[in-house]
């Protein structure tokens, strides 16, 4: 006899979050399912780059850990859980990465690579999300353009950092990214 594929219904979004299948592009913001499609190949050039210029300064002097979607990052157990495009996790706070797991709390610093069609979750849904949880500091790339759009979280709000185009200056890490 088969075994059902689902014992009991879920009884809440988190629930239902978890039970998608592995890769699905979907996030869980405030109890609602946001899904999203595939990037286009611009966006996945553009997150190429940063993260091999982010590994270069963070991975390999150990200063802390990066991530790269698709990977559950769990702000809270209940109602947000997000994809980020690139999560950098500092050593001191390495404890919220589970190695055989996701990363349940809130990282040091997130990118977002904007996609087309929908800027606006990340400048606007996402933003505030990262900043209510005390992400230290999230950045915005255009990949179109390769402008940037960056905040440092300051006394519990983000303050805005000088936008470039093509690169981004990191007071939290103290380094600059070219891509």
């Amino acid at each position: 006899m088969m075994k059902p594929l689902i014992d009991s219904p879920p009884r809440t979004m988190m629930e239902v979050y978890k039970s998608l299948p592995e890769g699905t592009l979907a996030e869980l913001i405030d109890n609602q399912l946001v899904m999203s499609p595939s990037p286009l190949a611009y966006h996945q050039k553009t997150l190429q780059k940063i993260f091999r210029r982010l590994s270069e300064n963070i991975e390999d002097t150990g200063i802390g850990e990066i991530f790269i979607a698709p990977f559950d990052v769990y702000l809270d157990e209940q109602q947000n859980a997000v994809q980020p495009d690139i999560v950098v996790v500092l050593s001191a706070n390495r404890s919220i990465v589970n190695p055989k797991g996701h990363i349940h709390g809130v990282p040091d610093m997130i990118i977002e690579i904007l996609s087309h069609g929908n800027k606006d979750h990340d400048r606007v849904k996402k933003k505030a999300l990262y900043e209510r949880f005390g992400v230290k500091e999230y950045w915005m790339v255009d990949p179109e353009t390769k402008a940037t759009e960056g905040y440092s979280l300051k006394d519990s709000a983000y303050s805005s950092l000088v936008g470039e185009t093509g690169k981004f200056s990191s007071p939290l890490l103290g380094i600059e990214i070219n891509f």
